[in-house]
């Protein structure tokens, strides 16, 4: 069995995957900035707080006969700017280097699919030209660079691009949603909701990245790879099941997107809505990616489908919502402060 290090270790794939290792026989050694919360590993896997800004601390726990490495921690949109670049890339920087130098030469980097912008054609392919929106993915693209430079100095890397994954422990945007289906209240679009919107379950992301680390062929997984459910539809059909599965006759409801759009850019600006510009501004767009790539080179196909994925994370939500805190954090394992939008929910 191996021994891995993974950096995020306390967050939503953090410790998806962190179960799936321990499962299969695996140690892990789970480094990062929040404590580690989860009563059912504590006593199984080696946690530590660690800032992956920190080379010293990196340093210190990579040299414990670590065998594959993923790295996951990342500032996302909401955090400030400052973190964001720092953490992304000179973090990145860091837990690279730090493997490098102790001989762990076999990694995975979670990256994003933020980093092709808003394309206007589908599927999006892993050579497609990359684009970032705002801080968050412009510092996925350099990270990426990053690991591109390793894989010249030797080492195995594997790259790969989640679309928005979810599945127990998930929480942040998408517990906006379930607390309001959970209520008997419908749900709005921006927009029609007309699109075809990709998702990803947890489960399928966790078994992309282990197949990666232990596929034989080192060459084929050196690179990057788009992951993303294989069935889906559009959104108003995909997360009517959802409203179905709450049981009150609800629906999913349209707006007038440009309108709306804009009154989110505002209420942003005034720190009143906890939606970015990346969740908003891509809802009423398709977006989704081709998981070809993935499928010819390592024999990857995933399992759930987009319905699939959200009502598993709908059950898990109302399994374990009396455990939530308020919500006044900013990751994707705590549910966001509503700001106004909780009021609007009483319109629905």
């Amino acid at each position: 069995m191996s021994r891995w290090l993974v950096t995020g270790g306390s967050g939503f794939l953090g410790i998806n995957l962190i179960r799936e290792l321990v499962g299969r026989g695996h140690g892990v050694v789970s480094l990062d900035i929040e404590p580690f919360t989860y009563p059912d590993m504590m006593d199984r896997v080696e946690h530590h707080i660690c800032d992956v800004r920190d080379r010293e601390a990196v340093d210190m726990h990579m040299a414990k006969s670590i065998d594959v490495f993923m790295h996951g921690a990342a500032a996302l949109p909401l955090y400030k700017k400052e973190d964001i670049l720092t953490t992304n890339v000179q973090g990145t920087k860091i837990v690279l280097d730090s493997a490098n130098e102790h001989g762990v030469n076999r990694g995975i980097y979670i990256s994003s699919t933020a980093v092709y912008g808003l394309p206007e054609k589908h599927p999006i392919f892993e050579d497609d030209p990359m684009v970032g929106v705002g801080a968050y993915g412009s510092t996925k693209i350099e990270a990426e660079g990053l690991v591109k430079e390793y894989r010249k100095k030797g080492m195995t890397i594997t790259s790969i691009r989640p679309k928005s994954f979810v599945g127990p422990e998930r929480l942040g945007v998408f517990a906006i949603f379930y607390q309001w289906a959970s209520e008997g209240r419908s749900f709005p679009m921006i927009g029609r909701g007309k699109n075809l919107y990709q998702l990803l379950h947890v489960e399928d992301l966790c078994r992309s990245i282990i197949l990666s680390a232990e596929f034989q062929d080192k060459d084929a997984v050196n690179t990057e790879f788009n992951i993303g459910a294989k069935v889906f539809s559009t959104m108003r059909e995909d997360y009517q099941v959802v409203l179905d599965k709450a049981g009150f006759g609800r629906k999913i409801k349209e707006s007038p997107a440009h309108l709306v759009i804009f009154a989110l850019e505002v209420l942003e600006f005034f720190k009143l809505s906890p939606l970015y510009p990346w969740v908003y501004k891509t809802a009423t767009r398709d977006s989704f990616v081709s998981v070809e790539k993935a499928e010819i080179l390592m024999g990857f196909t995933p399992e759930y489908s987009n319905k699939e994925a959200l009502l598993t994370n709908y059950q898990w939500y109302l399994d374990n919502k009396e455990k939530f805190g308020k919500g006044d954090g900013v990751s994707h394992r705590v549910p966001w402060n509503q700001g106004i939008l909780g009021l609007a929910r009483h319109f629905f």
